[in-house]
């Protein structure tokens, strides 16, 4: 008895078997929360990259209206692809500094977002961005990312984009219907 006993004690076998067994699942678990991290980081850049389209879009053109407003946001949806777009909220808007270089609303459209007021001062344009009668295209979006997983990330993760730019072809877009 005490013969079988140092030789089970002595035996090696098996002990990868055990090792993995208790390794395992941590690896697995690390796995399954990189994934999840690296899912939301993309998510994020192509909401930025959405936010940058629909200002770009906006900004090539010389005349634009809802419609249109709202086909340029269905192009941010597909871009969000295979993400999905019900995250999505986005607003554009058309700033035109005043003689003091405040920033005020020429006219804004939302999706899920409120649209701007017009006439109303918009507060976080980066300081130094506008001169006096200066006028930019402000795109914003908001997404919201959840996981399908919800390991790492168990709530939803709100990423918020802003992009500025000037019009290109004329000093204003203007909007018929906005």
């Amino acid at each position: 008895m005490l013969r079988r006993a140092i030789r089970f004690l002595r035996d090696r076998s098996g002990v990868a078997a055990v090792e993995f067994a208790l390794i395992a699942p941590v690896l697995i678990l690390m796995y399954l929360g990189l994934a999840e991290v690296t899912m939301a980081l993309m998510a994020e850049r192509r909401a930025g990259h959405a936010t940058a389209v629909v200002a770009d879009l906006v900004a090539q053109d010389t005349l634009t209206n809802r419609a249109e407003l709202s086909d340029t946001f269905a192009i941010a949806e597909e871009i969000l692809s295979p993400f999905a777009a019900s995250g999505m909220s986005a607003r554009v808007t058309a700033i035109r500094a005043d003689d003091k270089g405040s920033p005020k609303v020429v006219w804004s459209h939302g999706k899920g977002l409120t649209a701007f007021a017009k006439g109303s001062t918009v507060s976080d344009v980066p300081a130094g961005l506008l001169e006096p009668y200066d006028t930019l295209i402000m795109s914003e979006m908001n997404y919201s990312f959840n996981s399908a997983v919800k390991y790492a990330l168990p709530d939803a993760m709100v990423f918020r984009e802003k992009y500025y730019l000037r019009p290109r072809k004329m000093d204003m877009v203007n909007c018929t219907d906005c």
